[in-house]
């Protein structure tokens, strides 16, 4: 009798488990499936085989666009071209990856443009404060003439650039009240990157801008050592931010892309039809890729919300006051990046 009940009692509590695992994942954020694979299969010389890295993990977007790339590549391959994904920095972060690129020990990463500024200045334009005020915006910079001038400018050093796809907009986080303008942020704590930009920015706004590596970062703030962070959504909820710090506001100050980047020493062995195929799935990878950055960042904002963070959308008025309040930065750097290419990419959005 002894035995039955256990085993009943045990039948039971491993069906609640089992019922509240299903209920965790049915209220998963849902990403948009991926696209069928269209196009005629390419015909060339050779069977190649590509080791992809890049340093987010499994649960976002870009691992979902790089899922549609492999499709893709090993479909219109015929599968001569064999794509093996590794993605959370299983291979080194995102400078190791470049540098394994151009040593040609890997085939292709993407990284986020920040960690590249120092190889290619031009990209600290992606630093800006408040410069993409829409994505369409970006969209139109990086899929029109200026963007394809940055991944001709990009492809050198080893590497060749052949595509983009997006990181996101940084939002901003905070312990201590709601922020909606540049007053509330006066002596607030912020972790930033060690990035000389972003530095510029948060001073700008009286902010006390603190760099330290983002390993650190939820114990910095669990303790107090700083009060806010900034981050794009799906950075903040993965990370759990949200359980040591009560407000946010979507301040889209930032907007950072990713870039494709194959090596040069692959590169050149691979036959023009399969250069061609790459270019034309990493152009796919990084449309499907915004769409569903798009779409994981309107839930999880929500479900920020729903769980009890305080999030503060910014009047057009409110937000036309950051910017009017960090346009100083956009004066320090007009030299060094370019004041050319900044008011090519400002055109756009006007």
């Amino acid at each position: 009798m002894k035995t039955t009940t256990m085993t009943r009692v045990t039948s039971l509590i491993g069906g609640a488990l089992l019922g509240l695992t299903a209920l965790q994942a049915s209220a998963a954020t849902e990403m948009p499936p991926i696209p069928d694979v269209k196009g005629d299969v390419v015909k060339a010389d050779g069977d190649f085989k590509i080791k992809f890295s890049i340093g987010t993990t499994q649960s976002g977007a870009q691992y979902r666009g790089l899922e549609y790339f492999e499709k893709i590549v090993e479909k219109r391959s015929d599968g001569h071209i064999q794509v093996e994904l590794f993605p959370g920095a299983q291979l080194g972060d995102d400078l190791q990856a470049v540098s394994a690129l151009q040593s040609g020990t890997l085939e292709m990463t993407a990284p986020s443009t920040s960690p590249l500024v120092s190889m290619f200045p031009k990209f600290a334009l992606f630093d800006l404060p408040f410069l993409f005020p829409t994505p369409e915006v970006a969209d139109e910079v990086l899929d029109g003439e200026i963007g394809q001038q940055m991944l001709e400018d990009a492809s050198t050093n080893g590497l060749v650039a052949i595509g983009w796809a997006e990181n996101g907009y940084r939002q901003l986080t905070n312990s201590q009240h709601p922020v909606s303008s540049p007053e509330d942020l006066d002596g607030l704590k912020i972790r930033t990157m060690q990035n000389p930009i972003h530095l510029d920015i948060w001073r700008t706004l009286g902010a006390n801008p603190t760099p330290m590596s983002f390993a650190e970062l939820f114990t910095a703030l669990e303790q107090g050592v700083v009060d806010g962070q900034e981050n794009p959504w799906i950075t903040i909820q993965s990370s759990k931010f949200n359980e040591v710090q009560d407000y946010a506001t979507e301040t889209n100050h930032v907007y950072t892309p990713f870039i494709t980047l194959v090596s040069e020493r692959f590169w050149k062995r691979l036959p023009d039809d399969y250069q061609q195929l790459l270019r034309e799935a990493a152009k796919q990878m990084g449309d499907y890729e915004r769409h569903v950055s798009r779409t994981m960042n309107d839930q999880i904002k929500q479900e920020l919300a729903d769980s009890g963070m305080q999030i503060t959308e910014l009047t057009p008025e409110q937000m036309k006051t950051f910017q009017e309040t960090v346009a100083p930065v956009y004066d320090d750097w007009r030299d060094k990046i370019g004041g050319e290419l900044i008011d090519k990419v400002r055109a756009v959005s006007q």
